[in-house]
């Protein structure tokens, strides 16, 4: 059996399209800590494409959210000192698209934080493919509170 990602073990039931472990539809990304920073793999099909042989920006924007946002709630977890992780959202990022990405190959997510405070962590991820990163972002994540929708919704 494979290693429990980050997704499988602290939101078993997530319905979210790009990370949800019970979306069926979903993308289905899993992300690992490792070392200093956290990575996946994950592959693109047919459905995913922008035009023949290329990923959609779309679907890489989704990739590079869903493994930004879950390192951001792994770093608060950390620093907190808490057994879970808090639920975190974006507060807002930025992707830069640089070449094509294939639609064939695998492509692998790495992100690292750039400063966690109390309730909010700044990620850099990049995402590459072939052995060249295709696309990267910087976004804000932010751990939110009991009363917005999105708490305890992981």
């Amino acid at each position: 059996m494979l290693k429990p990602c980050l997704q499988e073990q602290f939101a078993p039931y997530s319905q979210c399209f790009g990370c949800g472990p019970a979306n069926p539809t979903g993308l289905r990304l899993r992300s690992f800590v490792v070392d200093k920073c956290v990575v996946a793999e994950w592959q693109p099909n047919e459905g995913h494409q922008a035009f023949p042989g290329m990923l959609n920006g779309g679907i890489i924007g989704a990739l590079l959210d869903c493994h930004s946002n879950w390192t951001a709630a792994w770093e608060l977890m950390q620093k907190s000192g808490f057994a879970s992780p808090p639920c975190t959202v974006t507060a807002e990022y930025a992707i830069k698209l640089f070449r094509p990405t294939p639609l064939h190959l695998p492509v692998t997510l790495r992100a690292s934080a750039k400063e966690v405070l109390t309730d909010r962590t700044i990620i850099e991820a990049e995402l590459s493919s072939d052995g060249k990163i295709r696309a990267n972002c910087r976004g804000v994540f932010v751990a939110v509170k009991p009363g917005h929708p999105a708490y305890h919704q992981w």
